[in-house]
């Protein structure tokens, strides 16, 4: 129940920073022009990299540790608050540059304004480390909702007072300042001056290889539109960047909110690779649970839903959703396993696989690309099956557990998906027949493909099936 809970508190928390994006997006639209949103995207692109290199892995080397001592905690804060600083001195500096290459007015200010947000993330890094250690993500989740909520109000005042692309920069600064001035409030730790060079090697040898792969990572996943903006131009990027989004949703929301909720618990069978691994087994069971059955309805009603969405005009989004759907489905599996990796402390294995990975699929776009935008992503579903084969088959030998329990976790998930996927699709052709709506027929087939799984769901009920009860109910 405490793996619910924790589950519970962080889906909160994602929920309401959806929420927030939403309605950010409805607001901000009519308050802002398109120019504002283009400068600050600019501004984003260069402190989102700078925050991959906000705390090198440090916070996880925190929560992972088996036993934690003063200094170890104060080595770790001291070395975030140092890397935060010099982040924003770097920023600062870097801001004139960035203005004369992307020959935007105005820009150099605004990135200035967003470095001041590092010194105040970097300095309670470990605060919140602490708190997520001892599973306590009922306080990170009300810090998190406050300074969410008020850092869009803060957004959409200062939008109206006239502030342009400034209301989006003190957005983020303000989400920064108050969380960490709630984290100094809540924390018991008391950061007085300590650091030690043995200390920061050893917290070294798990945070170092753990950046490595997020470095690696994030330009894994940015090479596919680097490729394709000098390949085809960027006029193809419009497409594609919109599809690549909608395949990120599960990825970026359901397994992330179950592998920082459950990152905690799983550093505590670090010495127990079976109970981890059964602990995994379930964690895929629920996110295939959900993943699986989103992913098929959005294959079968990619049609209806981008006509919907978007319009007549991007037709091409439909064909790659076809590529993409069953790579979200499989890449919210193989991400998950990252938390396994880190919470066995076997982070340098963690980055060769990133390495493999990110070898792979820039040869796969560079190869696929050749036949266009739908070329590039059927390589990348090929190129994703044989990363999974890679990446699951050696985390199942770090788990000691089978293949056929693998399968198991996923397997019945699938196959509901699959049924409901098929009768979804007969139904849209008589739909179509009968000359309905797309957006009644949206709305009819993604209502009904939910009551069969949930029928399908309810006449077999695995134990997953009650995992997923358990978290929208108190007693399941």
């Amino acid at each position: 129940m405490s793996a619910v809970r924790n589950v519970r508190w962080v889906g909160m928390i994602q929920v309401t920073r959806i929420c927030v994006q939403l309605l950010g997006l409805l607001v901000l639209s009519r308050l802002l022009t398109p120019a504002d949103f283009g400068l600050v995207a600019i501004v984003f692109a260069i402190t989102n990299f700078a925050l991959l290199l906000r705390d090198m892995g440090m916070a996880s080397a925190i929560i992972q540790r088996d036993t934690l001592d003063e200094l170890t905690v104060l080595t770790a804060h001291w070395t975030n608050t140092f890397i935060g600083l010099g982040l924003a001195v770097c920023l600062f500096g870097f801001s004139f540059f960035a203005e004369r290459v992307f020959q935007a007015a105005g820009l150099a200010p605004l990135v200035q304004l967003s470095a001041l947000s590092f010194p105040f993330l970097s300095a309670t890094t470990v605060h919140q480390a602490l708190l997520e250690r001892a599973s306590k993500f009922s306080t990170v989740a009300r810090i998190e909702i406050v300074a969410l909520l008020t850092g869009f109000t803060v957004a959409v005042v200062s939008a109206y007072l006239g502030a342009g692309p400034y209301a989006l920069v003190l957005q983020t600064l303000t989400v920064a300042v108050l969380s960490a001035i709630q984290f100094w409030i809540v924390s018991d730790a008391k950061m007085k001056w300590g650091w030690s060079s043995e200390h920061a090697r050893v917290l070294w040898s798990y945070s170092g290889s753990l950046f490595g792969f997020n470095l690696v990572n994030y330009f894994s996943r940015n090479a596919d539109t680097m490729i394709i903006g000098r390949m085809l131009g960027p006029a193809a990027l419009g497409p594609y960047s919109l599809a690549y989004r909608v395949m990120l949703f599960p990825l970026q929301n359901l397994t992330f909110v179950a592998t920082r909720a459950l990152f905690p618990m799983m550093s505590r069978h670090q010495h127990s690779p079976q109970e981890l691994g059964a602990m995994h087994l379930r964690l895929l069971s629920v996110i295939s649970f959900f993943t699986a059955p989103m992913m098929a309805g959005l294959f079968v009603l990619r049609e209806p839903f981008v006509d919907v969405a978007l319009g007549d005009s991007w037709g091409m989004v439909a064909a790659l959703i076809m590529w993409l759907a069953p790579i979200g489905f499989i890449q919210s599996l193989v991400s998950a396993g990252g938390v396994v990796f880190q919470a066995l402390g076997r982070t340098d294995l963690l980055l060769r696989l990133g390495v493999v990975s990110s070898i792979l699929h820039v040869t796969g776009f560079i190869t696929g690309v050749q036949w266009g935008l739908l070329g590039l992503a059927a390589a990348y579903f090929f190129v994703t099956l044989i990363n999974a084969a890679i990446s699951l088959g050696v985390l199942l030998h770090l788990m000691q557990q089978t293949l056929p329990r693998l399968l198991g976790a996923i397997l019945p998930s699938m196959a509901k998906a699959l049924v409901m996927a098929t009768l979804l699709y007969f139904a849209d052709i008589e739909l179509r027949a009968v000359e309905f709506p797309p957006l009644a027929r949206l709305l009819a087939l993604s209502a009904g493909g939910g009551v069969i799984f949930l029928a399908l769901t309810r006449i077999h009920l695995m134990p997953a099936d009650r995992d997923v009860l358990r978290l929208f109910m108190k007693k399941a």
